[in-house]
């Protein structure tokens, strides 16, 4: 084989691998999934929260809201739309994403996690198994920790 075709076959051997990583499989697997979940919220708005929005108000449909200025139609109801459904999602990502991360790292940082299965050695600070009585990195004895809570 030439140079120019053993450099490609290490140029697409390359990007096969890069393609695989976890990350990059990870990244597209949350853009589709944040992909269906906007087009969800998108309808939840449209269908359902506007037209109840629209009823209170009186107006049928934000959709067709608009106004004039010197002949130039300005259609804001679809704006209206698309404003309700940022902070809809944004109102998600953050209960449901962020608040419990938070928690999470709250609880981490107090050392409060009980739920945990691991501990931290006492010497080495390596994780191991909550019931170890030695730790399979530095075999320093350890105390029994009391078993997680069910």
């Amino acid at each position: 084989m030439s140079d120019v075709s053993v450099t490609l076959f290490h140029m697409i051997n390359d990007f096969k691998k890069f393609l695989l990583r976890g990350n990059i499989v990870d990244l597209a697997v949350a853009v589709v999934i944040g992909t269906a979940f906007g087009l969800v919220v998108k309808a939840l708005v449209g269908d359902l929260i506007t037209p109840i929005i629209a009823a209170i108000i009186g107006k049928p449909s934000f959709e067709h809201l608009s106004f004039t200025i010197n002949g130039s139609v300005f259609l804001y109801g679809d704006f209206l739309n698309a404003v309700i459904s940022f902070v809809s999602v944004a109102a998600a990502v953050f209960f449901f994403v962020v608040q419990p991360i938070n928690a999470l790292n709250a609880r981490r940082k107090a050392g409060r996690d009980e739920d945990s299965d691991v501990k931290e050695c006492t010497e080495c600070l390596s994780e191991i198994p909550r019931e170890a009585k030695r730790c399979a990195f530095c075999t320093s004895p350890q105390t029994a920790a009391p078993a997680a809570a069910t």
